[in-house]
């Protein structure tokens, strides 16, 4: 009897390690995640804002402009950096096409 009991302890004390050990693995995963999420917290406070307007270059850096877009606008390509308000209606003003999307020319009160 008493080796059945012996034998019972064991088993709990072993269980009890085992749980232990699955504790601090729980434990590592939740401050693993906790170090991912204020990273990318972090990422989110330091983005710099999205600019207003874009202007879409061409293909080289000797094709004009193909469009001024709005700075949120869903037709805007790859190849858009941001610009300011005054340079996006010098833009308008030197012939570069408003994009049919978003019409930054309506926008800026840049109409032919």
């Amino acid at each position: 009897m008493n080796d059945s009991s012996a034998s019972r302890l064991d088993q709990l004390l072993f269980l009890k390690r085992v749980q232990e050990h699955d504790l601090e693995r729980t434990r590592r995963w939740i401050a693993a995640e906790e170090r991912r999420q204020a990273e990318r917290r972090r990422g989110a406070e330091a983005r710099p804002p999205a600019p207003d307007w874009l202007i879409e270059q061409g293909l080289d850096s000797h094709s004009p402009p193909v469009y001024v877009h709005t700075g949120d606008c869903h037709m805007a390509g790859k190849r858009s950096k941001g610009i300011t308000q005054d340079q996006a209606r010098r833009a308008l003003y030197e012939r570069v096409p408003a994009c049919p999307h978003c019409n930054p020319d309506s926008i800026l009160g840049v109409l032919d």
